[in-house]
């Protein structure tokens, strides 16, 4: 097919309506509730989102939003969220990931009883009915990456308490932490840890390999590094950046690319979709969301890129339920 750009470069006009339309996000269902600070799986042909922040009417902790408990699943089919059980309690940024049937939710924070967010290790698994708990983690890691990988789950990056203080954010440092569960075993062990401890960083799996792009270092700002992990050979590669540098963004793997979207950038919010080919190891512009967000889940369904929930806003605040789609050639 020869498209409109091809035509305008061979000195031709192009006949309207002949040229295909270029892709662009488009809304879906909005979730059941605004949230930010949440992870997304998909888990029997189905998404699924639970924990994260949202507004909670007279303010609170943290400018208004607190921890949540919710479980929403969306039928890419139906068009529309249902809402599932409840986490055992609230709390945001748990890391979710699908592997053996299951979906499993790994960390996060909580409201501690002296009013601070306190990270914690515990994990959980979904089975369509409740979430039981699993074994937990060895060692804290929250705002982290959590995929599923040959029926096992690696969680790389993020952050964790510096010292015995787990109580405020200040009382966190960023991590290279690479931990495996094995859900049929119930047993933890480390691989090789990532090349750049960071936290909020995205990633997804791409023929048999873990990428994991961008994330924010304290003290240091956003990141744009691209990382690739071999699972056979325990072996990390850096390849080419991002464009840009983003924090709290999403990412998902659809038609043999890499799609990365969305976070904090410097300034403000960002509504910017990268596009990054294994083969030339190259990033090509994707078409903007329609909406600018951080914290937002991520994931691919259905021939379908999904962008979920997030805030409008750097930090905390204009959380929304908003939910976007870009298909896929």
């Amino acid at each position: 097919m020869i498209d409109r750009r091809t035509l305008l470069a061979a000195g031709l006009t192009a006949i309207p309506g002949a040229a295909c339309a270029a892709p662009r996000w488009e809304a879906r269902a909005d979730l059941p509730w605004p949230v930010q600070e949440v992870y997304g799986t998909v888990w029997r042909g189905k998404a699924v989102i639970a924990g994260g922040m949202a507004p909670v009417p007279g303010a609170g902790l943290g400018g208004g939003i607190n921890p949540q408990d919710g479980t929403a699943i969306y039928d890419p089919a139906a068009n529309a969220w249902t809402a599932g059980p409840r986490l055992p309690f609230p709390r945001h940024h748990p890391a979710l990931a699908s592997a053996r049937g299951l979906v499993f939710a790994f960390g996060g924070f909580q409201v501690s009883e002296a009013g601070g967010w306190t990270a914690i290790k515990d994990a959980l698994a979904f089975d369509g009915t409740a979430w039981s708990p699993v074994a937990p983690m060895p060692s804290f890691q929250n705002e982290t990456v959590a995929l599923g990988l040959g029926q096992r789950i690696h969680i790389v990056s993020g952050r964790a308490p510096k010292g015995e203080a787990n109580r405020a954010w200040q009382d966190q440092g960023d991590i290279d932490l690479h931990q495996v569960f094995d859900p049929a075993s119930g047993k933890w062990t480390t691989a090789r840890p990532c090349p750049l401890a960071r936290n909020s960083a995205a990633g997804a799996v791409l023929n048999g390999l873990l990428y994991l792009v961008g994330g924010r270092r304290v003290g240091e700002g956003n990141s744009a590094q691209l990382d690739c992990y071999d699972p056979k050979a325990d072996i990390w590669r850096t390849l080419r950046p991002m464009p840009r540098t983003a924090g709290g963004l999403a990412a998902a793997a659809a038609g043999g690319k890499l799609y990365a979207f969305g976070g904090e950038g410097g300034p403000g919010v960002i509504p910017n979709c990268w596009i990054y080919d294994p083969a030339s190891d190259r990033w090509t512009a994707g078409p903007d969301m329609r909406t600018p967000r951080h914290g937002l889940a991520g994931l691919a369904l259905g021939g379908r890129v999904y962008a979920i929930g997030g805030g409008a806003k750097e930090s905390g605040g204009q959380v929304t339920n908003l939910v976007e789609a870009l298909s896929i050639d």
